[in-house]
């Protein structure tokens, strides 16, 4: 389903508008996953509402990946988004978690976007350093059993 709109925010947050008949469309309830293509580069999301509007977030990779920027005014194809969702967790996490049994159970208990916010940072770690405390803290919230 294809619309125009303007992506909305500025700084670090940015997100476009899906009209109310289009989410009424996806057939999928109020917060169904979506596949979102902007200027024809895809990403998957979930519609959200925020502040009695239907939401989807534009973060900065995805603007950075789609070309477009707070205040564009783009072409927005969506669709309701039926493939599984999984995170390929790192094999030093991976490593991590198997030698901590408690915190692995629990991971396995999350849904996707709660694993994804413990996977993710990981990645964007600069340094070996940096990556090997991000994990540190990973497994102590894990075993705290923080979402």
């Amino acid at each position: 389903m294809k619309f125009t709109t303007t992506i909305q925010g500025s700084g670090t947050k940015a997100g476009i508008e899906v009209p109310e008949d289009l989410v009424n469309a996806l057939g999928a309830g109020r917060r169904p996953p979506v596949v979102v293509t902007i200027n024809g580069q895809s990403y998957r999301s979930s519609i959200a509402v925020m502040g009695g509007r239907n939401m989807v977030g534009v973060s900065a990779a995805n603007r950075e990946l789609t070309g477009a920027a707070a205040g564009d005014t783009v072409e927005v194809d969506i669709a309701l988004d039926t493939q599984p969702r999984t995170i390929d967790v790192p094999e030093d996490l991976a490593a991590a978690l198997d030698a901590e049994p408690l915190a692995k159970a629990f991971y396995a208990t999350l849904n996707y976007s709660s694993q994804r916010r413990y996977v993710e940072p990981i990645a964007d770690a600069k340094t070996a350093e940096t990556r090997s405390r991000r994990i540190a803290k990973i497994v102590t919230d894990l075993n705290a059993g923080k979402k």
